[in-house]
């Protein structure tokens, strides 16, 4: 399981993002996919994630409406757009494959990380 992740960048509050992660080593399809995102000093966190079973997706309460994820199976790839960005959205962001995903519920499961893509808002 590989993941390559990009997009980040240094962006003002308020500002919008686009990560995407490309995934390689495995069926993509059949895999559930979450972001996950840490910030100096904390544990990484579930962010969103996006079923493989019929694409519904799930976020954290502290982005819900604000980002949203997405996937293309013939690209195997996974986006996470992000508006109205916040100070506390600073951080590197990963996606991982196999998460725990459901309503409240977004947890790692398959311990594969790529080296995550920086996010940093700042006036």
């Amino acid at each position: 399981f590989k993941f390559v992740e990009a997009g980040g960048d240094l962006v003002e509050p308020g500002g919008s993002l686009r990560l995407s992660c490309t995934a390689s080593g495995f069926t993509f399809s059949y895999y559930t996919i979450g972001w996950f995102r840490q910030a100096p000093g904390k544990e990484r966190e579930g962010v969103a994630c996006v079923k493989s079973s019929d694409s519904s997706t799930y976020y954290a309460d502290s982005v819900s409406g604000r980002f949203t994820i997405s996937r293309d199976n013939a690209k195997n790839q996974v986006y996470l757009q992000m508006n109205s960005l916040k100070l506390e959205d600073t951080g590197a962001y990963y996606c991982a494959a196999d998460p725990l995903c459901g309503p409240g519920v977004i947890f790692y499961g398959l311990d594969y990380w790529g080296n995550g893509t920086l996010v940093t808002v700042s006036l």
